[in-house]
């Protein structure tokens, strides 16, 4: 799109915005300059100014309000766990589920070829766009402001985290924790079958346990996959 022909565009964009009340009002926010709504919903396909230089600012603002949300929510977790349940809420599948709830994707401006690809779908812009949008209510009314709109966003996620000694860790890295603490023998996994074309193979995978007395079974698209499904269904076996 040439700057001659994205400039009205846009124009129309930030006028929609100023004057049409559920927009300028958006997220549960009323903003005093609706001008910085309709950047931050503004993908960089679509011309300048876009949202890349808020999704900038953006991505601290989210991060700080997670840290500190989560350092209230589990007061007696270390900093590993604090860290790792950071990085699942602030990741790019959680972000764009924001913007999901939020319909954003219908909101936003695009370029021809975002928009024939399906870019308001698409995780990647969303995430983005969840960024820019906290950013942009930062720069108009400041974090207090920020930390407002953002506590119905991630509150339900946080209440959704595994425990603290268990958020972010692998099926196999928990069984193994858990027999370590049990002073149990580490589990065995073995190959059992193998099969399909090269291009699509799935493996059948066993993981044997001999205290407690248990084995069972994975399937994926590769043996580590396998391995882990294996593992968390002996996890569930034994009430984990």
């Amino acid at each position: 799109m040439s700057s001659a022909s994205s400039t009205p565009n846009r124009w129309l964009r930030v006028v929609r915005v100023v004057t049409e009340p559920h927009l300028s009002a958006f997220a549960g926010h009323h903003f005093v300059s609706p001008a910085l709504l309709a950047q931050a919903l503004t993908h960089r396909s679509a011309g300048s100014p876009h949202n890349e230089r808020l999704e900038f600012l953006g991505d601290s603002l989210v991060n700080q309000y997670v840290a500190e949300a989560l350092y209230r929510h589990w007061p007696k977790a270390d900093e590993g766990a604090l860290t790792r349940a950071r990085a699942e809420l602030v990741r790019e599948s959680a972000l764009a589920g924001i913007a999901r709830s939020l319909n954003l994707g219908q909101h936003l401006v695009l370029g021809p070829g975002e928009m024939k690809t399906g870019g308001h779908r698409r995780d990647s812009i969303l995430a983005d766009a969840v960024e820019a949008l906290v950013a942009s209510i930062y720069l108009d009314s400041g974090f207090d402001a920020c930390r407002k709109v953002m506590e119905p966003w991630f509150t339900p996620l946080m209440q959704a985290l595994p425990p603290p000694n268990k958020v972010g860790k692998d099926a196999k890295t928990r069984l193994q924790e858990w027999l370590q603490g049990h002073q149990h023998p580490l589990p065995v996994y073995a190959l059992i079958d193998e099969s399909g074309e090269d291009h699509a193979r799935i493996f059948h995978v066993s993981c044997t346990m001999a205290q407690p007395a248990l084995s069972t079974e994975g399937r994926g698209s590769s043996r580590r996959a396998a391995e882990q499904q294996a593992a968390e269904a002996a996890l569930k076996s034994i009430g984990q």
